[in-house]
């Protein structure tokens, strides 16, 4: 008797600690909402099966605090890219090829002089953006853009220095350049930022056209890759050594067309999101030196309806997606929420999608969606980024020009 009593007290305690570890997970994150039903309803263009549950259409989530988008302005010309001065202004690309600085009321400045001559046909033009960490005492902008070269087009990685009156770039250099170049006016990924040891990661594409596609497999080609390099361009400290000749800025490859990238804000890794073909669209964890499968693998298929390459979504020694989209939502800029101004977003993944036309809300447990939600879908806005400003709320910039700020009520 006195055993089975024992055996009770035990058990009670046990579940307790674990109602009490679903508040929160080991990094701290809180109840991420209400739980709905998944948010995909459309027929997926693949009957592939995931390689573990929960890899997509995961359960919907409801934030329940108080929340609303409001639109700043409406007078951008397709923004790409957006980041937060330390004043709580925003820096803002334009896809044509300006520079602009938006404050929290919406007005708009004259184009910054002094960004290079952009080829902004296609999805070509000025695209991400990032401010050094020492910005507040150096000035420091990096950018990338799609420039005209001999032989074609490339992904370009530029910085300058922002002059003391805000009207031009000074000392601008182009510390970058994607290999090899070629005529096409897609994929060219676009996306860089910080990493926590203050090196760039630099997202590009593999310019989609069936001659560069292989690219992304190969190491002496930074087509449809993320790169590490340091402020001055050259390969990072600690880069991934590979069993074959690479080049020495590689960090990840296999990748398709990588708009996103954005740092975790508690363990400080790097994660990625990229567009897949019809189908596909994926969420990867970064991994120094790991292969993530385009086009070996692929939860997608052709845009004819074809499968691509042997129609495999595993193999050995290539990453799988934490998570993917079917059909595709083309997921964008993203960023990572620490603004505490709604409990339920704290360390929530927000990417803004352009077909899908909504901000996609991921709740993320040890490394594992839980949750998914779509934040102003009825906008019906194509979101290009988002960023988290000083103040602690989100900001969003759409092909249609508008600025969003979404916050507590």
């Amino acid at each position: 008797m006195k055993n089975i009593t024992y055996i009770s007290i035990f058990c009670s305690i046990l579940f307790i600690l674990s109602s009490c570890s679903n508040d929160k997970d080991p990094i701290g994150n809180p109840d991420p909402g209400t739980v709905t039903d998944p948010v995909e309803t459309n027929t997926p263009n693949t009957s592939y099966p995931p390689a573990f549950e929960g890899q997509t259409r995961i359960s919907g989530l409801q934030t329940n605090t108080s929340y609303e988008g409001k639109v700043i302005t409406t007078g951008l010309s397709k923004p790409w890219g957006v980041k937060t001065l330390p004043d709580g202004r925003l820096l803002v690309t334009e896809k044509a090829g300006q520079l602009r600085i938006v404050t929290p009321s919406g007005e708009i400045s004259a184009a910054i002089t002094g960004v290079l001559p952009v080829n902004a046909s296609g999805q070509g033009g000025l695209l991400g953006l990032c401010l050094d960490p020492d910005f507040a005492t150096n000035r420091m902008i990096y950018w990338v853009f799609s420039q005209a070269v001999a032989g074609g087009n490339i992904t370009a990685v530029a910085k300058g220095k922002l002059s003391t009156d805000e009207k031009k770039l000074e000392t601008v250099t182009v510390i970058f350049s994607s290999t090899p170049a070629n005529s096409s006016d897609l994929h060219y990924g676009g996306r860089i930022l910080f990493d926590k040891n203050n090196n760039l990661m630099i997202s590009t594409g593999e310019r989609s056209v069936l001659e560069t596609r292989p690219l992304a497999q190969s190491l002496t080609a930074s087509l449809g890759k993320v790169v590490r390099i340091t402020k001055d361009g050259q390969p990072a400290s600690g880069n991934p050594v590979f069993s074959q000749t690479a080049l020495p800025e590689l960090y990840t490859y296999g990748h398709r067309n990588p708009q996103g990238l954005a740092l975790h804000p508690v363990t400080g890794e790097v994660w990625q999101s990229e567009h897949g073909p019809r189908g596909g669209d994926e969420l990867n964890r970064l991994k120094a030196g790991s292969n993530y499968g385009w086009p070996t693998i692929t939860y997608g298929i052709e845009y004819s309806g074809e499968v691509i390459g042997a129609g495999i979504q595993k193999q050995e020694g290539m990453e799988q997606p934490v998570y993917y989209w079917d059909p595709v939502i083309s997921p964008s800029g993203m960023t990572f929420y620490s603004g505490n101004r709604v409990p339920e977003w704290e360390n929530n993944l927000f990417i803004g999608a352009l077909s899908g036309k909504h901000i996609a809300r991921l709740a993320i447990e040890n490394n594992v969606v839980i949750g998914e939600e779509r934040l102003l879908a009825s906008e019906n806005q194509r979101f290009r980024d988002v960023t988290q400003g000083s103040d602690g709320a989100l900001y969003a910039v759409t092909d249609e020009g508008r600025l969003y700020k979404i916050d507590k009520k």
